[in-house]
């Protein structure tokens, strides 16, 4: 649930499309992508407006704008692409003029749920929950919600305004909300949205050598995903390759189930570029692993078993999320 919307367990992360790992789909293959999630279920699709410097609003409103009455839509603002170089600006006419260019990009009067994709350090959470709340009252947007945030902001956020959803990176390998924002989405009624539940497709079990990255792959330039790291990493999910086939299940889908069990108020938000890797993933929430099984994937991978940070120093410092010891020691 976000808000009073039943959006299903797991939704659709749109930026994979065009955006971040490399070469973009095709147009007539995202077109096929985007409507195989719909017809299959799907009833949560999350874009933004930096992905793919707006063409990923824009693909979407193309492609699902005529069905808009089927599906959950939420998208963000508060970075964006200029030139070529990522802004965070938080200011409230800055949310309000992005927010009518969403509108019009995704062929939509209203949002569901709109994020601030990140914290503007220059602006207090305040004043940008403030202008996101004229929007509610506008009826241009369903719901609030925060990405990328702490604990303590995401509740000096609640106090001005309630805040529908948070979204933050969680997975078996990415821990960081278990320190304070996970459970405070719970106190709060804020369902918790785990971007990147397979820590980047990582734990999908496919990725075997990064020098396959496309060259523009912001992956290269994760820590995680670098040298004796990936070596060590590609180990552990060697292991949770056979803990999934002893469980007669994927190792996407145990990555999934076990985000899935971390709480009622959690929501898996995979994405991917091939309409094969959607159905598994969806099938994901589905599941009835016992529960020794999820702990023993828990145990396999997390914050003391995994190599290397998951952001470099220079996008660490974007984030308000926080840290474990070892990362900020940059391990």
């Amino acid at each position: 649930m976000i808000g009073q919307r039943d959006v299903g367990a797991i939704g659709l992360g749109c930026m994979n499309i065009n955006h971040a790992y490399g070469r973009p789909l095709p147009r007539e293959d995202a077109g096929r992508l985007l409507l195989h999630a719909l017809d299959s279920g799907v009833r949560h699709f999350d874009t933004a407006a930096i992905y793919g410097a707006t063409a990923n609003e824009a693909l979407v409103g193309e492609i699902l704008g005529p069905r808009r009455d089927e599906y959950f839509l939420a998208s963000k603002c508060g970075m964006t692409d200029l030139g070529g170089r990522r802004v965070i600006d938080g200011r409230p006419e800055t949310i309000r003029a992005t927010a009518e260019q969403a509108l019009a990009r995704l062929r939509t009067d209203h949002l569901d749920l709109y994020y601030l994709h990140r914290l503007d350090p220059a602006v207090p959470v305040e004043d940008s929950v403030g202008a996101l709340a004229e929007l509610v009252r506008e009826g241009k947007i369903g719901g609030i919600g925060l990405s990328e945030v702490s604990a303590q902001t995401l509740r000096r956020a609640a106090a001005v305004h309630p805040i529908a959803a948070v979204q933050n990176e969680y997975s078996l390998w990415t821990r960081n909300p278990e320190l304070g924002v996970l459970q405070a989405a719970q106190e709060l009624g804020t369902a918790f949205v785990a971007f990147s539940p397979l820590g980047r497709g990582f734990l999908a079990g496919a990725l075997r050598d990064p020098a396959t990255l496309h060259e523009t792959d912001l992956r290269r330039g994760m820590p995680r995903f670098q040298g004796a790291n990936f070596a060590a990493n590609l180990y552990l999910v060697e292991e949770l390759e056979l803990l999934a086939r002893q469980a007669a299940v994927t190792p996407a889908q145990l990555a999934l189930a076990w985000v899935l069990a971390q709480g009622s108020h959690v929501i898996a938000l995979p994405g991917t570029t091939d309409t094969a890797h959607l159905t598994e993933n969806m099938a994901a929430a589905h599941l009835d692993l016992p529960d020794s099984v999820l702990r023993r994937a828990g145990h396999l991978i997390n914050q003391h078993t995994v190599r290397g940070a998951r952001y470099s120093d220079a996008a660490q410092a974007d984030v308000d999320t926080e840290e474990f010891t070892a990362e900020r020691a940059g391990r």
